[in-house]
């Protein structure tokens, strides 16, 4: 799959970072966190954005894949904190803490057009569960933003949820059905995320 980005190059001190962003950001799309769960309410070209950039995530080992997600107006969660995205390789070690700084450096970037691999690899699910497994999301909360820490396997693993969503969710909700997926992986610090699909967006509204 073609995938339109804007990559920035900005620098902390003596050393410079890459961060990706899809250079049109998803319109109708929410993230938000309570306690137990991370929830994601996406309309269908939502979904397709978002699955992108978590695939890229699976073969930029070297980058800040950045999803904006954050919207003005009611989330339709009470006490609800609206959240962006950032995923990466646990290999670029990078700090949370240092993401605030990071993100106002960022300019206006330069528009590329990479490719992003759609295969959906089968998933081990016995694997997930061995003590000796490495390929596990970690998840930190900073500065209004999910990070979203995991190897290249977890990544490519995970992505096929956002499309599944896009591809199975309108069809299920012509019928007044609730259509989602549960996106897990995470040690056992990490929440899971519910990503379900809406189409019940007016204006700047969130889904209910």
């Amino acid at each position: 799959m073609r995938f339109p980005v804007t990559v920035h190059r900005p620098r902390l001190g003596p050393r410079e970072f890459t961060v990706i962003r899809p250079a049109r950001p998803p319109e109708h799309a929410l993230l938000v966190e309570d306690d137990r769960f991370l929830n994601a309410y996406v309309d269908r070209p939502a979904a397709g954005l978002i699955g992108g950039p978590w695939g890229l995530a699976a073969t930029s080992p070297r980058a800040l894949v950045h999803v904006p997600l954050r919207r003005a107006g009611d989330s339709g969660d009470a006490g609800a904190r609206r959240l962006d995205l950032v995923l990466l390789h646990h290999s670029l070690q990078f700090a949370p803490s240092r993401w605030k700084e990071l993100r106002g450096r960022l300019g206006a970037g330069h528009r590329r057009t990479v490719t992003v691999c759609t295969d959906r690899p089968e998933i081990d699910w016995e694997a997930l569960h061995h003590a000796e497994n490495r390929d596990l999301f970690h998840q930190h909360v900073h500065a209004e933003t999910l990070f979203v820490t995991g190897s290249a396997r977890a990544f490519r693993e995970t992505a096929g949820h956002f499309h599944d969503v896009a591809a199975h969710g309108p069809g299920h909700t012509a019928d007044n059905r609730h259509y989602c997926a549960q996106l897990g992986h995470g040690d056992d610090s990490a929440r899971d995320i519910h990503i379900e699909y809406s189409d019940a967006w007016a204006g700047e509204a969130a889904p209910r």
